[in-house]
């Protein structure tokens, strides 16, 4: 069996002003990046447009530490989808290069449904990642300068600076650090850290922008920290969003790529869906409707994290409006969650299955509370039996929701079509408007258990005191009506990763409550989930190498 890169190494890619043309964009309007990479300008966007296009979410029950295919999916689908005669763009966000060499080792698709070129795109692609992680960086730097300088000083209380440095990398050491060591001549001393870019608010900003002035003025409302007399300081304060914007002059852009069937590709931002909302950019988004009838588009992780989070934070504040909404569900999460060992898996076994139809029923729920269109499709993977695929048909019958196989790794668009032609008949007929779960002007406090209790289904929410005082300080901020963005591992619908399955009458922790201000959101912290993951044991960069003639290896 060919591995991906294998597969995508043989792939005819056409050239990028020719997927472009495709969309009707001129050839002088691209920004290349190389043959096959291209920036598009934001004027493309047609507000009409969007409103007449359809959107197509794609989003998956609780997936196991490999992951589910979810983004192989949906560039399987918009190929299925252009299959069929529907004009199809597929939006994605961009992968993060600390799973790449950490867990995943790749995140562009798979098989015969990639996003092409898959190397680039795995790794430093056109530069947006860095341009954020410099931008976040230069606030923290910033923030220092002014701390350690007399001129120009704001008196902050470097006790109260929450605002960390980033970078695009998977290094728990760097968790907790002690800064301005040296003497008088290097800063301050205290206490910092690093986290992810992928969970930097600039990432989130960005991708919650409608363009470069709102970013700007968006990265101007970053809350930093207190002055010694318990005034707050913000971005604006230190004068410095300007700057911060015009290192994202091009990040702002959407990149222009295609699929292995060549099939227009918008790949744009990278937020997290566990520690941010995990979508891909509002631009990104408009981008593909404005361009095409129909956009696929994917949220991270299950539908417990990324798609609320798309639908309750990205829809909201972007006006946008799914017709469809597609739950990629596989037997060997379902056999997961009905308790089996991940190593077993690849066997036979129908009753861990039906062991395992609690979870896919808790996510259909949640779909129903946001009065969506839904579909199921089960990524078929070769291990998998007919009876397995048929039980879970079978559960989808009985809860009234159109499901089918898919087989997109290694079929392609074809592998898609039959999903295609139900999801494109949902999104076509659907006429229900999509809710919000909660409101923005509830307390603190009723939106956190709204979404604890109602989409994870927990009894009760525990406030540690450290989030009590953080609680406070939202309030007395003023930022108590802001969207709430909860932190919570992927693994389980509770905040414990070991609570596998539909787990009920649990109790959702809250260690912290962080102000994201500028992004428009709070992000309560929940359980033990970390803002800079470590790498495993074995990390998928001992894989990834490159050969004398330049071609990247390793990459799946």
């Amino acid at each position: 069996m060919k591995t991906d890169i294998e597969i995508a190494h043989e792939a005819k890619m056409l050239h990028i002003r020719e997927i472009a043309a495709q969309l009707g964009i001129a050839e002088d309007d691209l920004q290349y990046f190389g043959k096959y990479k291209a920036k598009l300008p934001l004027k493309y966007i047609d507000a009409e447009k969007v409103k007449s296009s359809k959107l197509i979410l794609v989003s998956a029950i609780s997936p196991t530490p490999a992951g589910e295919g979810k983004t192989t999916v949906s560039i399987g689908l918009a190929q299925g989808l252009n299959r069929i005669g529907k004009k199809t763009t597929v939006v994605l966000r961009e992968p993060s290069m600390g799973p790449v060499f950490g867990v995943k080792g790749g995140a562009a698709g798979g098989g015969y449904s990639q996003v092409l070129p898959m190397e680039d795109i795995n790794l430093h692609f056109t530069g947006d990642f860095g341009a954020i992680e410099k931008a976040h960086n230069l606030l923290a730097a910033i923030i220092d300068n002014n701390i350690q300088n007399k001129k120009n000083n704001l008196m902050i209380d470097p006790r109260t600076v929450l605002w960390k440095r980033v970078m695009d990398m998977n290094d728990r050491s760097l968790r907790k650090i002690i800064v301005g060591l040296g003497g008088t001549m290097s800063g301050v001393p205290r206490e910092t850290g690093f986290d992810i870019t992928a969970a930097s608010e600039i990432m989130a900003i960005l991708c919650l922008s409608d363009d470069l002035q709102h970013c700007k003025e968006k990265m101007g409302n970053i809350f930093v920290g207190y002055t010694y007399d318990k005034k707050p300081v913000y971005a604006r304060d230190l004068k410095v969003n300007g700057a911060m914007a015009a290192m994202l002059k091009d990040a702002i852009l959407p990149n222009l790529v295609q699929t292995i069937e060549n099939t227009p590709a918008i790949i744009h931002g990278g937020p997290f869906a566990n520690i941010a909302q995990g979508t891909n950019s509002v631009i990104a988004t408009r981008m593909g409707l404005s361009l095409s009838d129909y956009v696929v588009t994917e949220a991270g992780f299950g539908f417990d994290l990324g798609a609320e989070k798309f639908l309750d934070i990205k829809c909201r504040y972007a006006g946008l409006d799914p017709e469809a909404v597609v739950l990629v569900a596989t037997v060997r999460a379902l056999k997961y969650h009905g308790g089996g060992d991940l190593k077993t898996l690849k066997e036979p076994n129908p009753d861990l299955v039906k062991n395992g139809l609690p979870n896919l029923d808790k996510h259909i729920e949640n779909m129903k509370l946001f009065n969506l269109c839904p579909v199921v499709a089960i990524n078929r993977f070769a291990s998998d039996t007919e009876e397995e695929i048929e039980i879970v048909k079978e559960r989808c019958l009985q809860l009234g929701i159109p499901a089918c196989a898919v087989n997109v790794w290694s079929e392609g668009g074809t592998g898609a079509m039959e999903l295609a032609e139900i999801v494109s008949k949902v999104a076509d007929m659907c006429t229900a408007k999509y809710k919000t779960l909660y409101e923005l002007d509830w307390p603190v406090e009723k939106k956190i258990e709204t979404i604890c209790k109602k989409i994870y289904g927990a009894q009760h929410v525990d406030y540690l005191p450290k989030a009590k005082n953080d609680l406070q300080k939202v309030y007395n901020l003023g930022l108590d009506k802001l969207a709430v963005c909860i932190a919570k591992t992927q693994k389980s619908l509770s905040d414990n990763p070991d609570l596998l399955g539909r787990p009920k009458d649990f109790v959702v922790t809250v260690r912290e409550i962080e102000v994201a201000a500028g992004a428009g959101f709070i992000v309560p912290i929940t359980g033990e989930i970390m803002r800079m993951p470590g790498l495993p044991e074995i990390p998928s960069a001992e894989f990834i190498d490159i050969d004398e003639n330049g071609n990247i290896v390793g990459l799946s």
